[in-house]
């Protein structure tokens, strides 16, 4: 395995500890080494292994979406090309051209290629046969993680949420609502085709550059965080990592968070209550949080500070800092 499968596999372990499954159990389920993988050494993964990994973290979630739900929750930065595609793009339409070329490092079950015409520019998958007979389940689950992590690589790459203008592939009618959530579309049943279009106007756009560092910025106090609650398994501690992952955006909204959990908002809520706390006290302790971070950088402006954070007015932020603080964005940075 090269290293981008590798960073592939551990952030998908990484994502099966957040959903709380038994990583021991699903190793051993897939025969994959699990003390292997946590050393962050030398370890090969085969077809089967693979597949029976997607198959045992779908059973054990009880999540036949669970690479939907992957690619909803992994922000750009987290498979380490995000630098190599900044660092030879300039727009939009060449940084998608090189993360192309770049899936083959990532997967070799399909391949992807980028056409446009004057209203549309579209991704499509290229299943390799050969490999997609060895691991079936996982090209299913794979081919849905990277239409959605596309959307999401393009809200990375210009700082904003958006909607596809088509996307076809096969899915079963239980599943159409929620993809049509995660993926902002309506989608089109198709028999074999996994297609995404964008509107053209998004190809020519600058790459906002400071986004990834943002990004970077972002798993950085996430570590951080991480490191302080080791161990613990509450789903306040979930709820919270989530957030702070997932930022560079604004904060999810309690529905979104319940069902990439794979429970009822109502579900997910009385589990916080029970931990004595609400979803609105977790978002706004990471709001805070992250304001905190940002101005303490230096390198944004309130006004961009507040955008990132979710706020349509720099005044409805500038509020909530006051009350979260007893000063104003501008005044906490004059004293700090």
């Amino acid at each position: 395995m090269n290293d981008q499968q590798k960073q592939f596999v551990l952030a998908f372990m990484a994502y099966a500890a957040q959903r709380d499954l038994p990583l021991e159990k699903l190793c051993r389920l897939s025969g994959i080494g699990l003390e292997a993988l946590a050393l962050g050494g030398a370890f090969e993964i085969g077809p089967k292994q693979f597949n029976d990994l997607w198959l045992n973290a779908c059973h054990l979630s009880s999540d036949p979406l669970f690479g939907l739900h992957l690619g909803e929750s992994l922000q750009l930065a987290a498979l380490g090309m995000v630098g190599e595609i900044i660092k030879s793009s300039t727009t939009v339409g060449q940084g998608v051209e090189h993360a192309v070329a770049l899936t083959p490092l990532i997967t070799d079950l399909f391949g992807m290629t980028v056409g446009h015409d004057a209203h549309t520019f579209t991704l499509r998958l290229h299943p390799n046969e050969s490999h997609r007979a060895a691991s079936p389940f996982a090209f299913g689950q794979m081919a849905s993680f990277f239409l959605v992590f596309a959307v999401h690589e393009l809200d990375g790459l210009i700082l904003a949420r958006i909607r596809p203008e088509r996307v076809s592939m096969p899915f079963a009618d239980a599943a159409a609502p929620e993809l049509e959530r995660v993926l902002r579309c309506t989608p089109t049943r198709s028999e074999d085709d996994y297609v995404i279009s964008f509107d053209r106007k998004y190809w020519d756009m600058p790459i906002l550059t400071a986004n990834y560092a943002l990004q970077e910025s972002l798993l950085q106090k996430v570590g951080t965080a991480a490191s302080g609650t080791a161990g613990t398994d509450s789903w306040q501690n979930k709820v919270q990592q989530y957030l702070l992952k997932n930022a560079y955006l604004g904060i999810v909204s309690l529905e979104e968070m319940a069902a990439n959990f794979n429970v009822s908002p109502r579900s997910l809520q009385r589990k916080l209550k029970d931990e004595q706390v609400t979803y609105q006290e977790l978002a706004d302790e990471v709001r805070k949080s992250l304001a905190l971070h940002y101005l303490e950088s230096g390198g944004y402006y309130v006004k961009e500070i507040s955008y990132m954070l979710g706020y349509n007015e720099l005044s409805a932020f500038s509020r909530a800092f006051k009350r979260w603080t007893g000063v104003t964005p501008a005044g906490y940075r004059r004293v700090s």
